[in-house]
């Protein structure tokens, strides 16, 4: 889940400005609450209605993620509808696209601040468009709430307290790799397919970490920009090393497009491993099912696809409530699943929060305390403190088998 260029980040440092927004809680003054939260901000919040905006790429060449903000819409009108809302307060939750587009990111999420003046801003998806945004919002004090992306920075940054991500980390992901190639095949060649950007860097970087010291040898890669029309020479050119495994570090849309090619090389027969934010079935089936058997990936979510969840009391939840609320979103994509998790994870930090402000979310999310998450595979909980940006620091290692994905390794948590 992330970005094109960070040559873009410029651009959004232009567009910065200082704003005054209104609107009010209760007994406030202006946009200030009173009492124990004396002082704290309001905005976007009051004590029936809770005002939430996303920025997501639902155009464009990373629009696969627009199954997110399906699945964070359908947990919230279920809240609405059947709990009450979030502490009694009905949720508005509103949506804009960026195309994966830094300066529009920028754009959109003012126009959420300034003319919508929203609460939090929950979420936006990418890391060059996430970056672009995080001073704007941490100047004018507004929740930057779990965003959308696993680069390294948004845990182990401490300037902006305001910000924090969700999804395990692309250090966790890519030391997981490391440590399962070393495991399965420790004399391993390895050729790598990644973004040119912070989400493929900074996955590539682990898994070299990783595998330093070891019969692991990483003996090609090939980077690509998500204008890119195609990834088909960058595989033909990986195929020449005759590496053992092939690391998929790209978004969905280029994480098909690699899965096929692979597929058409009769000639080459690594061991495929694909990042997680790119293992759904939807981009499975465009290479048909039958062709990535035996594919590798790290989860943290439960496989919808899966039997053994089939009465999973969270997964049943998830499927019966998404078809009520979002018809005709597909339960087996793992993005709107994600989309599920991630808004039953703001709920539960809201509701940990002591004040119902923007300074009572900042602190809760700071301080989540092994907090559970029904779609969380088992073992793996939010947990996050002072010096701990990172609400999941675990995953498990899984083989796609038949029609669905199967975990093949206990979890591993890297602490990062």
């Amino acid at each position: 889940m992330r970005t094109k260029a960070i040559r873009s980040l410029g651009v959004a440092a232009a567009l910065l400005a200082t704003l005054t927004a209104c609107g009010g809680r209760g007994e406030e003054t202006g946009t200030a609450a009173v009492g124990d939260c004396k002082g704290q901000q309001t905005t976007g919040i009051t004590d029936t209605t809770i005002k939430l905006g996303g920025v997501y790429p639902l155009s464009g060449p990373a629009s696969a993620y627009g199954e997110v903000p399906k699945g964070i819409k359908a947990y919230f009108d279920y809240v609405n509808a059947e709990q009450g809302g979030i502490d009694g307060r009905k949720v508005e939750y509103l949506v804009r696209d960026d195309s994966y587009q830094p300066p529009k990111t920028v754009e959109e999420t003012r126009r959420l601040v300034e003319q919508d003046q929203v609460f939090a801003v929950f979420q936006t998806l990418g890391t060059a468009t996430s970056s672009a945004v995080w001073d704007y919002l941490g100047q004018r004090k507004v929740p930057q709430v779990f965003v959308a992306t696993g680069a390294t920075k948004f845990g182990a940054d401490t300037e902006h307290p305001w910000t924090m991500g969700w999804q395990p980390s692309y250090r966790t992901e890519g030391l997981a790799y490391a440590q399962h190639v070393k495991t399965q095949r420790p004399d391993a060649t390895v050729a790598v397919l990644y973004q040119n950007d912070d989400f493929g860097k900074d996955l590539l970087a682990a898994f070299t970490e990783g595998v330093a010291g070891s019969g692991v040898k990483v003996v090609a890669h090939q980077s690509f920009e998500v204008t890119d029309p195609t990834v088909d020479a960058q595989v033909r050119n990986l195929a020449n090393s005759k590496a053992d495994v092939l690391l998929n570090f790209s978004t969905p849309k280029f994480a098909s497009q690699a899965l096929a090619a692979d597929v058409r090389n009769t000639d080459w027969n690594p061991l495929h491993i694909v990042t997680q934010v790119s293992n759904t079935m939807a981009t499975l089936r465009p290479v048909g099912l039958e062709n990535v058997q035996g594919v590798v990936t790290a989860a943290f979510l439960k496989d919808p696809a899966d039997p053994r969840w089939a009465q999973d009391a969270g997964m049943r939840t998830y499927k019966t409530n998404l078809a009520k609320y979002a018809p005709g979103a597909d339960p087996e994509n793992q993005h709107a699943m994600a989309g599920w998790a991630m808004a039953e994870s703001f709920r539960k930090t809201m509701e940990a929060a002591t004040c119902p402000t923007r300074e009572g979310l900042r602190d809760a999310m700071r301080s989540l305390d092994n907090v559970a998450v029904d779609l969380l595979l088992p073992g793996i909980t939010m947990k996050t403190g002072a010096s701990d940006g990172y609400p999941l620091e675990a995953v498990g290692i899984q083989t796609f088998s038949g029609n669905h994905w199967s975990l093949t390794d206990g979890l591993i948590d890297t602490g990062k």
